[in-house]
């Protein structure tokens, strides 16, 4: 038997996106949030845990990003 969703709106999905859609060819790496453009199509349906293991990285990821490409954002 399913169970009833619970009541109000669904929590909300934390993400890294900073509205600064740009994929940067070289790295293959989004210039806002650092992620691949596969993590960021298939966001909503990862795990809560697949997210945050992904959000971890992400600091990391902007090394890979030449400092002139980055500097174009602020």
């Amino acid at each position: 038997m399913l169970e009833p969703p619970p009541p109000g709106p669904p929590k909300a999905i934390k993400t890294p996106c900073i509205q600064v859609c740009v994929v940067d060819g070289e790295s293959g790496l989004c210039l806002g949030c650092y992620r691949t453009l596969p993590e960021v199509a298939g966001w909503a349906g990862l795990s809560e845990a697949g997210r945050e293991t992904i959000m971890a990285e992400l600091p990391a990821r902007r090394g890979r990003i030449r400092p002139e490409k980055l500097s174009m954002f602020g």
